[in-house]
C-alpha cells in the first residue's frame, strides 16, 4: 500500500542507463542475491518477467496431460495448463469451512495421481481468500506427488505478508523433493508490478533447464533486475518488516469494523480480505469512487463475493465509512 520504496526505483531508473545493451538473459547477478538470501543453490533459481511468466515456462516445459487447480483459484493457473493442452481437474473448496482442505481432498488427490495426474496447484497465503492452507496437508500432498512422480506448484506470492512466514513456507522443503516448486514475486511487497519480476525455486535442475529452453530469451530487463537486487538488501528487509506490521495492525482494525457491520469474511494471512455480502458492494462502492474486486467471475465463487485490499489506514478509513453507510441502509 505505500509503493516502491525510493531505493528500489533509483535503482530501476539507473538500469535505464544501460538499456541500450541487452539485459543478462540468465538473471545471474539477481539469482545470485537471492541464493544468498535465501541459502540455496544459485541453480535452484529461475528468474521471470513476473511469476506468471515462470508459471507458463513451468506449463510449457511440463506438458502435463491433467493438471489440478483448488478453486477458487488465481485464473492463471487454469489458463496456464490450457495454454499447454493440459486437461483441467478442479477441486471446488467449500467457503462454508473457509475453503478449507482436508483428508477428503487428500484422498481425492491420490485417486488423481494414481489415474495421472501431472501437476496439482497449491498458494499460501491462498489468492483469494488470504487463508493459510494447514502445513500438515501440504506435506501430505507433497509426499504424494513426489510418490507419483507428478509436480506440486506452490505460489508463495503473498508469503512475505504472513506475519509467521517463516514457520509456514516450503522453501525448507525443496531440497528433500524435486517434484515441489515455489512460486514467488517481487509484485506484492515491493510494490513494484509494473516492472514485472518473480521467480521459481527448484531442485529439480532438469525441470529448470527444460523451462529455459521453451521461455523467451532476455524475459527480464535490466531495470526490473536491478531493482530486485536492490529489494534483497537488509535495509530493504527492515522496511518490509516495518510494512507488513503496519498492515497487521490495520487488519486487525479492519476486521473489528467489519464484525460490527456484521459482514462475512474470510480471516486473512495476506493484505486482502475476501468478503460475502447480499448487497451490491461493487457498484454502490463504484458510485462513491472507489473500486473493489468483484470475484463472481472465479471459479467456485458466486454472486456477493468481492475482494478489498488492506492499504494506508487514510484510504481504509475510507472504504470503512463508505461501506458503514451503504450496510446501514439495508
Amino acid at each position: 500500500p505505500f509503493g516502491a520504496n525510493e531505493a528500489v526505483r533509483q535503482a530501476a531508473i539507473r538500469g535505464m542507463e544501460k538499456v541500450t545493451a541487452y539485459p543478462d538473459s540468465q538473471c545471474r547477478r539477481l539469482r545470485q542475491k537471492l541464493a544468498e538470501t535465501l541459502k540455496i543453490p544459485v541453480e535452484w533459481i529461475i528468474a521471470g518477467n513476473g511469476a506468471a511468466d515462470v508459471l507458463f515456462s513451468l506449463e510449457l516445459a511440463e506438458k502435463p496431460e491433467k493438471g489440478m487447480i483448488l478453486a477458487p483459484a488465481f485464473q492463471e493457473y487454469e489458463q496456464s495448463l490450457r495454454s499447454a493442452g493440459s486437461q483441467v481437474i478442479v477441486w471446488e473448496r467449500n467457503p462454508e469451512q473457509g475453503f478449507r482442505l482436508d483428508e477428503e481432498f487428500l484422498v481425492c488427490l491420490e485417486k488423481e495421481l494414481k489415474e495421472g495426474l501431472g501437476i496439482v496447484f497449491f498458494c499460501t497465503p491462498d489468492n483469494p481468500s488470504g487463508a493459510l492452507i494447514v502445513k500438515d496437508i501440504l506435506l501430505q500432498s507433497l509426499k504424494l506427488c513426489e510418490k507419483y512422480y507428478a509436480r506440486m506448484v506452490v505460489d508463495e506470492s503473498f508469503w512475505e505478508f504472513a506475519f509467521d512466514r517463516e514457520a509456514e513456507t516450503m522453501l525448507p522443503y525443496i531440497g528433500q523433493f524435486q517434484s515441489l516448486f515455489l512460486l514467488r514475486s517481487f509484485t506484492k511487497m515491493y510494490g513494484i508490478p509494473g516492472l514485472r519480476l518473480g521467480y521459481g525455486l527448484c531442485s529439480d535442475t532438469n525441470l529448470l533447464e527444460r523451462m529455459e529452453e521453451v521461455r523467451q530469451p532476455w524475459s527480464v530487463s535490466v531495470p526490473a533486475q536491478a531493482a530486485g537486487i536492490e529489494a534483497l538488501t537488509e535495509r530493504e528487509e527492515q522496511r518490509v518488516q516495518k510494512i507488513r506490521n503496519k498492515i497487521v495492525e490495520e487488519k486487525m482494525r479492519m476486521e473489528k469494523k467489519m464484525r460490527e457491520f456484521g459482514i462475512r469474511f474470510i480471516p486473512t494471512k495476506a493484505n486482502f480480505f475476501l468478503l460475502y455480502s447480499e448487497s451490491s458492494l461493487f457498484e454502490r462502492l463504484l458510485e462513491q469512487g472507489i473500486l473493489i474486486r468483484n470475484c463472481e467471475n472465479y471459479r467456485g465463487l458466486k454472486k456477493g463475493w468481492y475482494r478489498i485490499a488492506v492499504r494506508t489506514k487514510e484510504e481504509n478509513d475510507v472504504l470503512l465509512r463508505a461501506l458503514e453507510t451503504i450496510l446501514s441502509k439495508q
